[in-house]
Protein backbone atom coordinates (compact mmCIF):
# COMPACT_ATOMS: atom_id res chain seq x y z
CA UNK A 1 0.00 0.00 0.00
CA UNK A 2 2.88 2.36 0.79
CA UNK A 3 4.34 1.87 -2.72
CA UNK A 4 0.94 2.53 -4.28
CA UNK A 5 0.65 5.77 -2.28
CA UNK A 6 4.17 6.81 -3.27
CA UNK A 7 3.43 6.26 -6.95
CA UNK A 8 0.14 8.13 -6.58
CA UNK A 9 2.06 11.13 -5.18
CA UNK A 10 4.59 10.93 -8.02
CA UNK A 11 1.82 10.79 -10.63
CA UNK A 12 0.02 13.81 -9.17
CA UNK A 13 3.26 15.81 -8.98
CA UNK A 14 4.36 14.84 -12.50
CA UNK A 15 0.89 15.61 -13.86
CA UNK A 16 0.88 19.02 -12.19
CA UNK A 17 4.34 19.92 -13.50
CA UNK A 18 3.59 18.48 -16.97
CA UNK A 19 0.30 20.38 -17.37
CA UNK A 20 1.89 23.64 -16.21
CA UNK A 21 4.76 23.07 -18.69
CA UNK A 22 2.21 22.76 -21.50
CA UNK A 23 0.64 25.96 -20.16
CA UNK A 24 4.04 27.69 -20.25
CA UNK A 25 4.47 26.91 -23.94
CA UNK A 26 0.91 27.91 -24.85
CA UNK A 27 1.49 31.17 -23.00
CA UNK A 28 4.82 31.71 -24.79
CA UNK A 29 3.24 31.32 -28.23
CA UNK A 30 0.20 33.46 -27.39
CA UNK A 31 2.02 36.33 -25.68
CA UNK A 32 4.64 36.63 -28.44
CA UNK A 33 1.92 36.84 -31.09
CA UNK A 34 -0.20 39.23 -29.03
CA UNK A 35 2.68 41.63 -28.34
CA UNK A 36 3.71 41.59 -32.01
CA UNK A 37 0.11 42.20 -33.13
CA UNK A 38 -0.24 45.15 -30.75
CA UNK A 39 3.10 46.79 -31.50
CA UNK A 40 4.38 45.42 -34.81
CA UNK A 41 7.80 45.73 -33.17
CA UNK A 42 10.41 42.99 -33.02
CA UNK A 43 12.11 44.97 -30.23
CA UNK A 44 8.93 44.78 -28.13
CA UNK A 45 8.89 41.01 -28.58
CA UNK A 46 12.60 40.81 -27.75
CA UNK A 47 11.79 42.69 -24.54
CA UNK A 48 9.97 39.55 -23.38
CA UNK A 49 13.39 37.85 -23.11
CA UNK A 50 14.63 40.56 -20.74
CA UNK A 51 11.70 40.68 -18.30
CA UNK A 52 12.41 37.29 -16.67
CA UNK A 53 16.13 37.84 -15.95
CA UNK A 54 15.58 41.45 -14.82
CA UNK A 55 12.78 40.36 -12.47
CA UNK A 56 15.02 37.64 -11.08
CA UNK A 57 17.74 40.18 -10.32
CA UNK A 58 15.28 42.25 -8.27
CA UNK A 59 13.48 39.36 -6.52
CA UNK A 60 16.07 36.65 -5.99
CA UNK A 61 17.67 38.55 -3.12
CA UNK A 62 14.69 37.68 -0.94
CA UNK A 63 12.62 34.89 -2.53
CA UNK A 64 14.77 32.16 -0.98
CA UNK A 65 14.40 33.69 2.48
CA UNK A 66 10.63 33.68 2.03
CA UNK A 67 10.43 30.14 0.62
CA UNK A 68 12.66 28.27 3.09
CA UNK A 69 10.54 29.22 6.09
CA UNK A 70 7.19 28.36 4.49
CA UNK A 71 5.40 25.39 2.92
CA UNK A 72 6.88 24.79 -0.53
CA UNK A 73 3.70 23.05 -1.64
CA UNK A 74 1.54 26.03 -0.68
CA UNK A 75 3.94 28.46 -2.38
CA UNK A 76 3.66 26.41 -5.59
CA UNK A 77 -0.15 26.39 -5.40
CA UNK A 78 -0.34 30.16 -4.83
CA UNK A 79 2.04 30.91 -7.71
CA UNK A 80 -0.05 28.73 -10.06
CA UNK A 81 -3.22 30.61 -9.03
CA UNK A 82 -1.54 34.01 -9.47
CA UNK A 83 -0.34 33.03 -12.94
CA UNK A 84 -3.82 31.79 -13.88
CA UNK A 85 -5.50 35.02 -12.74
CA UNK A 86 -3.11 37.42 -14.45
CA UNK A 87 -2.91 35.45 -17.70
CA UNK A 88 -6.72 35.53 -17.75
CA UNK A 89 -6.60 39.34 -17.34
CA UNK A 90 -4.12 40.04 -20.17
CA UNK A 91 -6.76 40.24 -22.98
CA UNK A 92 -8.61 42.96 -21.03
CA UNK A 93 -5.53 45.19 -20.73
CA UNK A 94 -5.71 48.44 -22.75
CA UNK A 95 -2.02 49.10 -23.53
CA UNK A 96 1.49 47.67 -23.62
CA UNK A 97 2.65 49.39 -20.44
CA UNK A 98 0.07 47.49 -18.38
CA UNK A 99 0.81 44.25 -20.26
CA UNK A 100 4.50 44.55 -19.36
CA UNK A 101 3.43 45.21 -15.76
CA UNK A 102 1.45 41.96 -15.75
CA UNK A 103 4.38 40.12 -17.31
CA UNK A 104 6.57 41.34 -14.45
CA UNK A 105 4.05 39.94 -11.94
CA UNK A 106 4.04 36.61 -13.81
CA UNK A 107 7.85 36.56 -13.74
CA UNK A 108 7.84 37.22 -9.98
CA UNK A 109 5.43 34.29 -9.49
CA UNK A 110 7.74 32.06 -11.52
CA UNK A 111 10.72 33.30 -9.49
CA UNK A 112 8.98 31.89 -6.40
CA UNK A 113 7.84 28.70 -8.13
CA UNK A 114 11.19 27.39 -9.40
CA UNK A 115 13.07 27.20 -6.04
CA UNK A 116 9.90 25.91 -4.33
CA UNK A 117 9.45 23.18 -6.94
CA UNK A 118 13.10 22.13 -6.77
CA UNK A 119 12.92 21.87 -2.97
CA UNK A 120 9.53 20.15 -2.80
CA UNK A 121 10.71 17.42 -5.18
CA UNK A 122 13.73 16.84 -2.91
CA UNK A 123 11.40 16.66 0.12
CA UNK A 124 8.77 14.40 -1.45
CA UNK A 125 10.93 12.05 -3.54
CA UNK A 126 13.35 9.66 -1.76
CA UNK A 127 16.97 10.09 -2.80
CA UNK A 128 17.19 6.73 -4.54
CA UNK A 129 14.18 7.61 -6.74
CA UNK A 130 15.11 11.15 -7.73
CA UNK A 131 17.09 10.29 -10.85
CA UNK A 132 14.23 8.20 -12.25
CA UNK A 133 11.72 10.89 -11.27
CA UNK A 134 13.76 13.68 -12.89
CA UNK A 135 14.18 11.53 -16.01
CA UNK A 136 10.41 11.03 -16.27
CA UNK A 137 9.96 14.74 -15.55
CA UNK A 138 12.28 15.49 -18.48
CA UNK A 139 10.11 13.24 -20.62
CA UNK A 140 7.00 15.19 -19.54
CA UNK A 141 8.70 18.54 -20.15
CA UNK A 142 9.94 17.42 -23.58
CA UNK A 143 6.43 16.28 -24.47
CA UNK A 144 5.15 19.70 -23.40
CA UNK A 145 7.73 21.27 -25.74
CA UNK A 146 5.88 19.66 -28.66
CA UNK A 147 2.31 19.60 -27.38
CA UNK A 148 2.28 23.14 -25.92
CA UNK A 149 3.11 25.13 -29.09
CA UNK A 150 0.89 22.79 -31.15
CA UNK A 151 -2.07 23.40 -28.84
CA UNK A 152 -1.31 27.11 -28.66
CA UNK A 153 -1.04 27.47 -32.44
CA UNK A 154 -4.19 25.43 -33.04
CA UNK A 155 -6.21 27.41 -30.48
CA UNK A 156 -5.09 30.72 -32.01
CA UNK A 157 -6.09 29.54 -35.50
CA UNK A 158 -9.45 28.11 -34.37
CA UNK A 159 -10.36 30.90 -31.91
CA UNK A 160 -8.18 33.92 -31.11
CA UNK A 161 -5.18 34.94 -29.03
CA UNK A 162 -7.51 36.20 -26.31
CA UNK A 163 -9.46 32.94 -26.02
CA UNK A 164 -6.18 31.02 -26.08
CA UNK A 165 -4.91 32.99 -23.09
CA UNK A 166 -8.17 32.38 -21.19
CA UNK A 167 -7.91 28.65 -21.84
CA UNK A 168 -4.23 28.82 -20.94
CA UNK A 169 -5.18 30.07 -17.47
CA UNK A 170 -7.18 26.86 -16.94
CA UNK A 171 -3.99 24.78 -17.30
CA UNK A 172 -2.43 26.53 -14.29
CA UNK A 173 -5.61 26.16 -12.24
CA UNK A 174 -5.63 22.41 -12.95
CA UNK A 175 -1.97 22.22 -11.89
CA UNK A 176 -2.82 23.99 -8.62
CA UNK A 177 -5.74 21.61 -7.94
CA UNK A 178 -3.51 18.55 -8.49
CA UNK A 179 -1.06 19.81 -5.85
CA UNK A 180 -3.90 19.84 -3.31
CA UNK A 181 -3.87 16.02 -3.43
CA UNK A 182 -0.20 15.86 -2.43
CA UNK A 183 0.91 15.54 1.20
CA UNK A 184 2.21 18.41 3.29
CA UNK A 185 5.65 17.12 4.23
CA UNK A 186 6.77 20.09 6.31
CA UNK A 187 5.83 21.00 9.85
CA UNK A 188 5.90 24.78 9.69
CA UNK A 189 5.69 26.61 13.00
CA UNK A 190 4.16 29.96 12.05
CA UNK A 191 5.44 31.54 15.25
CA UNK A 192 9.04 30.74 14.30
CA UNK A 193 8.86 32.32 10.84
CA UNK A 194 11.23 35.32 10.90
CA UNK A 195 10.15 38.73 9.64
CA UNK A 196 11.51 39.46 6.18
CA UNK A 197 13.86 42.31 7.10
CA UNK A 198 17.19 43.51 5.72
CA UNK A 199 18.92 41.98 8.74
CA UNK A 200 17.25 38.61 8.06
CA UNK A 201 18.25 38.76 4.37
CA UNK A 202 21.85 39.42 5.38
CA UNK A 203 21.78 36.45 7.80
CA UNK A 204 20.34 34.20 5.10
CA UNK A 205 22.90 35.38 2.57
CA UNK A 206 25.62 34.51 5.08
CA UNK A 207 24.16 30.99 5.40
CA UNK A 208 24.33 30.55 1.61
CA UNK A 209 27.87 31.94 1.55
CA UNK A 210 28.96 29.44 4.21
CA UNK A 211 27.39 26.58 2.28
CA UNK A 212 29.14 27.60 -0.95
CA UNK A 213 32.52 27.93 0.78
CA UNK A 214 32.12 24.68 2.73
CA UNK A 215 30.93 22.67 -0.28
CA UNK A 216 33.29 23.87 -2.97
CA UNK A 217 32.84 20.86 -5.24
CA UNK A 218 29.04 21.16 -5.33
CA UNK A 219 29.40 24.88 -6.04
CA UNK A 220 31.99 24.22 -8.74
CA UNK A 221 29.74 21.73 -10.58
CA UNK A 222 26.53 23.76 -10.39
CA UNK A 223 28.09 27.19 -11.04
CA UNK A 224 30.12 25.68 -13.87
CA UNK A 225 26.91 24.34 -15.38
CA UNK A 226 25.24 27.76 -15.03
CA UNK A 227 28.15 29.61 -16.64
CA UNK A 228 28.31 27.27 -19.63
CA UNK A 229 24.54 27.35 -20.16
CA UNK A 230 24.71 31.16 -20.42
CA UNK A 231 26.19 30.65 -23.90
CA UNK A 232 23.19 28.56 -24.95
CA UNK A 233 20.79 31.23 -23.63
CA UNK A 234 22.63 33.90 -25.64
CA UNK A 235 22.38 31.80 -28.81
CA UNK A 236 18.70 30.97 -28.19
CA UNK A 237 17.90 34.69 -27.91
CA UNK A 238 19.12 35.15 -31.52
CA UNK A 239 17.69 31.87 -32.83
CA UNK A 240 14.82 33.26 -34.92
CA UNK A 241 16.98 35.96 -36.51
CA UNK A 242 19.87 33.55 -37.21
CA UNK A 243 17.76 30.79 -38.78
CA UNK A 244 15.72 33.13 -40.96
CA UNK A 245 18.07 35.97 -41.90
CA UNK A 246 21.45 34.18 -41.90
CA UNK A 247 20.57 30.61 -42.92
CA UNK A 248 17.50 31.64 -44.92
CA UNK A 249 14.77 29.42 -43.45
CA UNK A 250 11.12 30.34 -43.87
CA UNK A 251 8.72 30.68 -40.93
CA UNK A 252 7.27 27.27 -41.85
CA UNK A 253 10.80 25.76 -41.87
CA UNK A 254 11.46 27.24 -38.46
CA UNK A 255 8.21 25.87 -37.00
CA UNK A 256 9.01 22.43 -38.45
CA UNK A 257 12.53 22.68 -37.02
CA UNK A 258 11.20 23.30 -33.51
CA UNK A 259 8.84 20.33 -33.80
CA UNK A 260 11.63 18.00 -34.94
CA UNK A 261 13.83 19.23 -32.07
CA UNK A 262 11.00 18.44 -29.68
CA UNK A 263 10.72 14.93 -31.09
CA UNK A 264 14.46 14.44 -30.47
CA UNK A 265 14.01 15.62 -26.88
CA UNK A 266 11.04 13.31 -26.31
CA UNK A 267 12.95 10.34 -27.71
CA UNK A 268 15.99 11.11 -25.54
CA UNK A 269 13.82 11.62 -22.46
CA UNK A 270 11.95 8.36 -23.11
CA UNK A 271 15.20 6.38 -23.35
CA UNK A 272 16.52 8.11 -20.24
CA UNK A 273 13.36 7.37 -18.24
CA UNK A 274 13.70 3.67 -19.14
CA UNK A 275 17.47 3.29 -18.68
CA UNK A 276 18.23 6.02 -16.12
CA UNK A 277 19.26 3.49 -13.45
CA UNK A 278 22.00 2.17 -15.74
CA UNK A 279 23.63 5.57 -16.34
CA UNK A 280 25.65 7.31 -13.63
CA UNK A 281 24.92 10.92 -12.73
CA UNK A 282 28.49 11.91 -13.57
CA UNK A 283 28.17 10.63 -17.15
CA UNK A 284 24.66 12.04 -17.56
CA UNK A 285 26.10 15.49 -16.79
CA UNK A 286 29.39 15.34 -18.70
CA UNK A 287 28.30 13.43 -21.82
CA UNK A 288 25.01 15.32 -21.92
CA UNK A 289 26.83 18.67 -21.75
CA UNK A 290 29.47 17.91 -24.39
CA UNK A 291 27.04 16.34 -26.87
CA UNK A 292 24.50 19.14 -26.41
CA UNK A 293 27.28 21.66 -27.09
CA UNK A 294 28.28 19.74 -30.24
CA UNK A 295 24.67 20.19 -31.36
CA UNK A 296 25.08 23.96 -30.94
CA UNK A 297 28.36 23.91 -32.90
CA UNK A 298 26.67 22.09 -35.81
CA UNK A 299 23.85 24.65 -35.63
CA UNK A 300 26.35 27.56 -35.65
CA UNK A 301 28.05 26.29 -38.84
CA UNK A 302 24.78 25.25 -40.54
CA UNK A 303 23.99 26.33 -44.09
CA UNK A 304 20.69 24.51 -44.70
CA UNK A 305 17.56 23.18 -43.06
CA UNK A 306 18.99 19.65 -42.96
CA UNK A 307 22.20 20.64 -41.19
CA UNK A 308 20.32 22.65 -38.56
CA UNK A 309 17.99 19.68 -37.99
CA UNK A 310 21.01 17.44 -37.27
CA UNK A 311 22.37 19.97 -34.76
CA UNK A 312 19.02 20.54 -33.08
CA UNK A 313 18.17 16.83 -32.78
CA UNK A 314 21.53 16.15 -31.09
CA UNK A 315 21.01 19.21 -28.90
CA UNK A 316 17.48 18.24 -27.90
CA UNK A 317 18.33 14.57 -27.33
CA UNK A 318 21.24 15.16 -24.94
CA UNK A 319 19.80 18.23 -23.24
CA UNK A 320 17.41 15.99 -21.29
CA UNK A 321 20.33 13.87 -20.02
CA UNK A 322 22.12 17.00 -18.82
CA UNK A 323 19.10 18.57 -17.14
CA UNK A 324 17.97 15.40 -15.36
CA UNK A 325 21.54 14.72 -14.23
CA UNK A 326 22.32 18.20 -12.90
CA UNK A 327 18.92 18.48 -11.18
CA UNK A 328 19.40 15.16 -9.37
CA UNK A 329 22.99 16.05 -8.42
CA UNK A 330 21.79 19.37 -7.00
CA UNK A 331 18.88 17.90 -5.03
CA UNK A 332 21.13 15.18 -3.60
CA UNK A 333 23.84 17.58 -2.43
CA UNK A 334 22.04 20.68 -1.16
CA UNK A 335 20.20 20.34 2.19
CA UNK A 336 16.46 20.93 1.77
CA UNK A 337 16.31 23.37 4.70
CA UNK A 338 18.43 25.91 2.78
CA UNK A 339 17.72 24.82 -0.81
CA UNK A 340 15.35 27.71 -1.49
CA UNK A 341 17.95 30.29 -0.47
CA UNK A 342 20.81 28.57 -2.30
CA UNK A 343 18.74 28.14 -5.48
CA UNK A 344 17.65 31.79 -5.40
CA UNK A 345 21.23 33.06 -5.12
CA UNK A 346 22.35 30.81 -7.98
CA UNK A 347 19.39 32.07 -10.05
CA UNK A 348 20.41 35.64 -9.22
CA UNK A 349 23.93 35.01 -10.51
CA UNK A 350 22.58 33.36 -13.66
CA UNK A 351 20.07 36.13 -14.42
CA UNK A 352 22.63 38.91 -13.91
CA UNK A 353 25.00 37.31 -16.42
CA UNK A 354 22.13 36.60 -18.84
CA UNK A 355 21.10 40.26 -18.98
CA UNK A 356 24.72 41.29 -19.57
CA UNK A 357 25.13 38.71 -22.35
CA UNK A 358 21.90 39.73 -24.10
CA UNK A 359 22.93 43.39 -24.12
CA UNK A 360 26.47 42.68 -25.31
CA UNK A 361 25.34 40.34 -28.09
CA UNK A 362 22.59 42.74 -29.16
CA UNK A 363 25.19 45.49 -29.59
CA UNK A 364 27.72 43.16 -31.23
CA UNK A 365 25.12 41.95 -33.75
CA UNK A 366 24.94 45.50 -35.13
CA UNK A 367 28.71 45.75 -35.45
CA UNK A 368 29.79 42.35 -36.81
CA UNK A 369 28.26 39.34 -38.54
CA UNK A 370 25.66 37.41 -36.52
CA UNK A 371 27.16 34.20 -37.97
CA UNK A 372 30.53 35.13 -36.45
CA UNK A 373 28.91 35.80 -33.07
CA UNK A 374 27.02 32.48 -33.00
CA UNK A 375 30.07 30.51 -34.18
CA UNK A 376 32.26 32.17 -31.53
CA UNK A 377 29.73 31.48 -28.77
CA UNK A 378 29.35 27.83 -29.83
CA UNK A 379 33.12 27.20 -29.98
CA UNK A 380 33.80 28.89 -26.63
CA UNK A 381 30.92 26.87 -25.15
CA UNK A 382 32.42 23.65 -26.56
CA UNK A 383 35.89 24.37 -25.14
CA UNK A 384 34.39 25.30 -21.78
CA UNK A 385 32.29 22.11 -21.76
CA UNK A 386 35.29 19.90 -22.48
CA UNK A 387 37.44 21.55 -19.79
CA UNK A 388 34.58 21.39 -17.28
CA UNK A 389 33.80 17.73 -18.05
CA UNK A 390 37.45 16.67 -17.78
CA UNK A 391 37.66 18.43 -14.41
CA UNK A 392 34.52 16.62 -13.19
CA UNK A 393 35.70 13.22 -14.41
CA UNK A 394 39.27 13.53 -13.12
CA UNK A 395 38.39 14.44 -9.55
CA UNK A 396 37.78 11.51 -7.22
CA UNK A 397 34.42 12.69 -5.88
CA UNK A 398 32.28 9.59 -6.30
CA UNK A 399 30.46 10.16 -3.03
CA UNK A 400 28.78 13.25 -4.50
CA UNK A 401 27.17 11.09 -7.17
CA UNK A 402 25.85 8.36 -4.88
CA UNK A 403 22.10 7.82 -4.99
CA UNK A 404 21.58 6.29 -1.56
CA UNK A 405 21.55 8.03 1.80
CA UNK A 406 25.30 7.88 2.34
CA UNK A 407 26.30 10.89 4.43
CA UNK A 408 29.34 12.74 3.10
CA UNK A 409 29.71 14.66 6.34
CA UNK A 410 30.58 18.00 4.82
CA UNK A 411 26.98 18.68 3.84
CA UNK A 412 25.74 18.64 7.43
CA UNK A 413 25.36 22.39 7.60
CA UNK A 414 23.30 23.38 10.63
CA UNK A 415 20.89 26.18 9.84
CA UNK A 416 18.85 28.04 12.40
Amino acid sequence: MRNIKNWKDLIFLLSSIGISSIGDFIYLVAINIMVFQLTGSAAAVAGLWIIGPLTNIVTKFWTGSFIDYRSKRKVMIVTYIIRAIFIFLIPFVPNMAVIYGILVILSVAKAFFNPSSMTYVAILIPKEKRKRFNSIRSFASSGAFIIGPAIGGSLIILTSVEVTLWMNAIFFLISAVLLLFLPEKENIDKESIPTLTIAQLIRDFTVVQKFILKNKYVSFVYLGFIMIMIFSFAMDAQEVVFTQQVVGLSEFDYSLLISITGIGSVFGAFLLSVFSNKISLRYMITIGLIMMTIGYVIYAFSWSFTSIVVGFVILGFFNVFLNAGIMTFYQNNVPVDIMGRVTSIYDLIQSSIQVFFILVIGIAADLVSLRLIIVTLALVMLMSSIIFSISVLKQNKKSFYREDDYDKGELNLKVK
